[in-house]
């Protein structure tokens, strides 16, 4: 059997000149039957083999848009993509909702329930929670600006309305331990900002130490502890750990490490409140700023059928949603989008498990079967969540054909511009040739997109490696774009 392989390579090779592309189809169809170097160019091979990485951990795809293909080595094994899994989270809403698709957030009453002359409601006001991934503070101020201008004075009680999703927090330290960072927030159909306190660092030079602030300074919470200062050259972002630690009085975030003053002013943004007890503070700073008075408590509830919309916000278009989320790796806001989806098109309360049903039927509706696809949250930030490069290659070339590609692929990161791809690939030969989605955890990275060639021609790549000595393939996949690039 070895002889008769060895034998056919070389045929292959031989009969077509530039075997190294039928070789990779050939390769892909028997599983287990090359070295993942052989299905390679030169170039390539060399680079694939200084990672030291086992051909059995990689996953790779390319395919001409319109033309051959050109590299397929373990094109079906099913593998963890890490945040490229927001892909197929962004594409199935994209391909469903629309690019205008909005959340509303509404301030309502109960019908002849108006505010007296005193601008007193009688009974409460209740918040229908749309799922806005994108709810800012400044937007949540604004629909209060909006209540004092109606002459809204004094509330009793607010009702909050999540009833549009189903028990969706999680514990945000659970993944990692890391319980602190805004990249492991919980979703909430009433979520503001993302969940995350600012801090922000302001330099002293003269006294040569940190000044920290809570943004916004809200009761309960405190900081303790300090960042050194240091003389040095800024070696790049700021390490300082913060620990937030329940106490009687609320939540204290104890800092330390050193910055270099040379670093400047700097925000780090933190997870101390749980969603719902982030919103009710800001809810109740943000009235009290805009000069308004709240005599009861913030509850859950439903909003009655009848009930009369006083003040509403629209969010920006999910064009603009599924940006940030493929652009910065939002993990929060992918979630939501994903919950939005489950909402929308299948049974409310919506949880991620129906939302994955939801969306597998989507992709099938497209012809994207993807059997092995296991969407999970629809984040990446999953141990579970997996699926195979030639899936995630089909969907691509898929979203190309589609009216929709330029919005999906403007929502990709440009290589050495902005997002996650903001620092590589910026030689002259392939900055800005690249619209990709980056992936990373513990012991996976992975790469896709759409690459543009020298010639005018694009080209779908994907690549996936799961060892934990994963992070080791970096060079291999700027290696594999600069040489699609170059094409």
């Amino acid at each position: 059997m070895t002889s008769w392989i060895s034998q056919s390579r070389k045929r292959i090779t031989r009969w077509m000149g530039a075997g190294v592309v039928l070789f990779a189809s050939f390769a892909a169809i028997v599983p287990g039957f090359a070295r993942a170097q052989d299905a390679m160019p030169a170039e390539l091979a060399s680079t694939w083999k200084a990672s030291g990485l086992p051909d059995s951990a990689l996953s790779v795809v390319v395919q001409e848009l319109g033309g051959p293909r050109l590299m397929a080595i373990n094109a079906d094994e099913p593998r963890n993509p890490a945040s490229v899994m927001k892909l197929v989270t962004t594409w199935a809403a994209l391909s469903e909702l629309g690019p205008n698709y909005i959340w509303r957030t509404d301030f309502l009453i109960e019908p002849g329930d108006r505010y007296n002359t005193d601008g007193v409601l009688k009974g409460p006001l209740y918040l229908r929670a749309g799922g806005d991934p994108y709810l800012m503070m400044k937007d949540l101020w604004v629909l209060l600006r909006e209540l004092r201008l109606r002459g809204v004075k004094m509330i009793n009680d607010l009702v909050v309305d999540r009833s549009i999703f189903g028990d969706v927090s999680i514990d945000p330290g659970a993944f990692d331990g890391a319980g602190d960072r805004a990249y492991n927030a919980s979703p909430d159909a009433f979520m503001v900002g993302f969940g995350a306190l600012r801090l922000l660092f302001a330099p002293d030079p003269v006294a040569q130490k940190w000044i920290p602030v809570i943004d916004p300074p809200l009761p309960g919470l405190r900081l303790e502890g300090q960042v050194n200062w240091s003389t040095a050259r800024c070696p790049g972002p700021p390490a300082v750990t913060t620990e937030p630690v329940l106490t009687q009085q609320g939540v204290t975030i104890r800092l330390g490490g050193t910055v270099a003053g040379s670093c400047g002013e700097f925000s780090l943004y933190r997870l101390a409140l749980s969603q719902p007890e982030l919103a009710e503070a800001l809810f109740r700073l943000l009235w009290r700023e805009l000069g308004g008075s709240f005599t009861g408590k913030v509850r859950a509830g439903k909003v009655p059928a009848d009930a009369v919309v006083l003040a509403s916000h629209e969010s920006p278009p999910l064009t603009e949603a599924i940006r940030q989320i493929n652009k910065q790796s939002n993990n929060v806001m992918a979630r939501t989008v994903l919950l939005t989806l489950g909402a929308e098109r299948g049974a409310r309360p919506a949880t991620p498990q129906t939302s994955e049903i939801v969306a597998k039927s989507v992709l099938a509706s497209q012809g994207l079967s993807m059997p092995e696809l296991i969407l999970d949250n629809g984040s990446g930030l999953s141990r579970n969540g997996q699926v195979s490069a030639q899936s995630l290659a089909s969907m691509l070339t898929a979203a190309w054909q589609s009216p929709l590609m330029p919005e999906f692929m403007s929502s990709l990161a440009i290589a050495g511009i902005d997002g996650t791809m903001r620092r590589r690939l910026r030689d002259d030969g392939t900055l800005g040739m690249a619209h990709l989605k980056t992936g990373s955890l513990r012991d996976v990275r992975a790469v896709a997109g759409y690459v543009q060639g020298a010639s005018g021609k694009r080209y779908v790549v994907v690549s996936m490696v799961n060892d934990p000595k994963a992070a080791a393939v970096r060079a291999f996949n700027d290696a594999l774009i600069g040489w699609l690039t170059s094409k």
